[in-house]
């Protein structure tokens, strides 16, 4: 039986990104008092990789999903409302079925 592989830390692994030929992204002041904020929040004076790595990942994941369409309701409220409107309808057909 094998033991499963502890994950190593983040400053022990090479940069992904360098390995692959990409330039490295640059954080821009918003994203870095935001990387402050986490740091802060963590009882730390100053970031550390950790909280860089967590404002970057949030900016490729905004970057990644910001060319996607939105729906034709944009408040989540009425999302919500046609949502649950939808499984009361099924829920009606179901019992009617039986």
């Amino acid at each position: 039986m094998r033991m499963a592989r502890t994950p190593r830390a983040p400053w022990k692994k090479a940069n992904p990104r360098k390995r692959a030929g990409k330039a490295p992204t640059h954080l821009s002041s918003a994203e870095k008092s935001a990387a402050k904020r986490s740091a802060k929040r963590a009882g730390r004076r100053y970031p550390n990789l950790v909280d860089n790595m967590r404002v970057a990942a949030k900016k490729a994941r905004k970057t990644k999903t910001s060319g996607r369409k939105r729906a034709a309701t944009s408040s989540p409220r009425a999302r919500l409302s046609k949502r649950s409107t939808v499984r009361k309808s099924s829920a009606r057909k179901s019992a009617s079925d039986r």
